[in-house]
């Protein structure tokens, strides 16, 4: 695991998060038709004053093997280290060999992490059918990824769940998007290897407030994807009666540059510092472009300074 950095305040140690990006802009490229290479992407992301680089588990040079300790060295040869696996199991689903399927190929991204020498390995719910009850649909999900915890543990990694919108493969959107039922999730699965991804844009998705939920699951946060969102129009109010949680991407909202959109950084970065959050916050940004990528660095790299200052 990376170490983290330290800086000194009355003599007491105080652990600052650290930045990492994801390549936002180039997954149709990186994993639909292969027009970029990943040392593509390592190269531009090279330049950004970051950590880290966030992985997907679905990049098309990742299906061979051979290639995960090449990317980790490429990686590290830059200077920064790959932190987090981005993955998308499916566990709601009422088939149990499904299912079983399901927890062998988190367990493979286990491996791509451990390999890649990352320490957080995402997992989600699964999707929202609508023959689940939410019961139902919990303790599916919650007896998936405990049966995944163990072989984590042994790699060293921590799972993190995400309150996701919807994976780009799925009919149907998360089953935990609604905050009621991702806190009611996350409560049922109590261990030091398992945690909370907190991304504040999908909770507009889910037509609820990011810093309501925040504030329910931020003693279980240890790594935050950052991102930003704004109304192309229409207002919030319009977005909770019409597209919460509807089928389908809200047609509302787009992807902004982070810190021009509805997400309060100050506000969320006030209480992950209230918490003690000493983890990595993963940039999801940057789908105009590396120059709009670098704006968004620039940005919580000033806002990270003023609430963990040096």
């Amino acid at each position: 695991m990376p170490q983290k950095i330290q800086v000194q305040s009355n003599n007491k140690k105080i652990y600052m998060p650290k930045l990492a990006a994801f390549p936002k802009a180039y997954m149709q490229a990186l994993c639909k038709d292969g027009s970029m290479k990943v040392e593509e992407w390592i190269r531009l992301a090279a330049k950004l004053d970051i950590d880290g680089l966030e992985w997907y588990a679905g990049f098309l040079e990742m299906e061979d093997q051979t290639n995960w300790p090449k990317f980790r060295k490429m990686v590290e040869d830059t200077g920064k280290v790959i932190p987090m696996m981005c993955c998308s199991p499916d566990f709601t689903h009422p088939d149990r060999n499904f299912r079983e399927k399901e927890i062998q190929k988190q367990k493979n991204w286990i491996d791509m992490t451990h390999t890649l020498g990352g320490s957080y390995c995402r997992v989600l719910s699964g999707q929202k059918r609508p023959e689940l009850s939410i019961n139902e649909g919990v303790t599916l999900a919650s007896a998936s990824i405990l049966a995944c915890i163990p072989y984590a543990e042994e790699r060293g990694i921590t799972l993190i769940l995400e309150n996701h919108y919807k994976d780009d493969f799925w009919e149907y959107p998360e089953f935990a998007q609604k905050m009621d039922v991702f806190c009611q999730l996350v409560a049922s699965i109590q261990h030091p290897n398992f945690g909370v991804n907190y991304d504040p844009s999908n909770t507009f998705l889910a037509g609820e407030d990011p810093l309501e939920l925040l504030e329910k699951v931020s003693h279980r946060v240890v790594t935050m994807h950052a991102s930003d969102r704004y109304l192309k129009y229409g207002t919030i109010e319009d977005l909770q009666k019409e597209e919460g949680g509807a089928v389908g991407y809200a047609k509302r909202l787009s992807h902004g540059e982070i810190g021009k959109g509805l997400n309060d950084y100050d506000a969320i970065f006030t209480e992950l510092k209230r918490v003690g959050f000493d983890g990595w916050i993963s940039i999801e940004d940057g789908v105009d472009g590396m120059d709009q990528l670098e704006r968004s660095v620039s940005f919580l790299k000033d806002k990270m300074e003023k609430y963990w200052p040096e």
